[in-house]
């Protein structure tokens, strides 16, 4: 288990340092659990694919050097068999109720509830209804 670590940050939250106002609570945030965040792998892989499809340009230029140096600088959490074993039952119990959850938002949560993090996201609705799973929605004050 990670211990330094408390908070596993989605999409998201990564993304809105980079919007042209972001959110000051988000930022104060990220500045103020700096060493205790962690970013899952198939954040990761959202982050930097989305980064190589844009066109050529400086906000692409931009947005390379903060996916590559700032979310690259943090310890990016591995999809293993802990989260793979929670996923599958995260999966089967979402489906059980009618209600699917997405492959990459249950592959998201599995690695927060394996290491035993907090899933930072603006998209609570998302992760609804999974029990065991602790969520902050730094956009809420």
């Amino acid at each position: 288990m990670v211990t330094a670590l408390s908070w596993l940050l989605d999409t998201n939250i990564l993304s809105e340092a980079m919007r042209p106002a972001p959110n000051a609570t988000v930022l104060s945030n990220l500045a103020r659990y700096e060493g205790e965040l962690g970013v899952p792998a198939p954040v990761w892989h959202e982050l930097r694919f989305g980064w190589l499809r844009m066109p050529e340009g400086h906000r692409k230029d931009a947005i390379g050097r903060y996916v590559q140096h700032v979310v690259g600088a943090l310890p990016v959490l591995p999809y293993d068999a802990a989260a793979a074993r929670i996923h599958a039952e995260l999966r089967s119990t979402r489906a059980q109720c009618g209600a699917p959850l997405s492959f990459v938002d249950g592959q998201i949560a599995a690695i927060s509830m394996a290491l035993g993090l907090t899933l930072v996201t603006r998209n609570a609705k998302d992760f609804a209804g999974l029990a065991g799973l602790r969520l902050n929605n730094w956009f809420e004050a």
